[in-house]
């Protein structure tokens, strides 16, 4: 369904572990633009009751129903970067294919 890259893995077993509080990790669909679905994450205390939940590199990692086809084939990453580095999902099968508005 979804992957997480071992430093993304590695970045949010950091996060997590600093606030117990957060429990599992959240993926879901922000919206969707001309350039592909536009993915956002949070972290939250438990998954609900019609989420899909899978663990990766032990980090327990939820989806709602509705964004569940959107994240299927995605992967997690972390980018290293001064300028636009950060969390990031990338997921082949949903690419918009580009536009004129400068976002790929």
């Amino acid at each position: 369904m979804i992957e997480l890259t071992p430093l993304a893995a590695e970045k949010l077993s950091g996060l997590m572990a600093v606030n117990p509080d957060q429990r599992v990790l959240r993926v879901y669909v922000a919206g969707k633009s001309c350039c592909g679905t536009q993915y956002a994450l949070a972290f939250d205390a438990a998954a609900a009751a019609d989420d899909v939940v899978v663990q990766r590199s032990g980090i327990d990692v939820v989806v709602d129903p509705q964004s569940l086809p959107f994240v299927e084939g995605a992967t997690v990453d972390f980018v290293d970067a001064l300028m636009g580095g950060g969390f990031t999902v990338r997921n082949p099968s949903q690419d918009g294919g580009g536009c004129a508005c400068g976002k790929r």
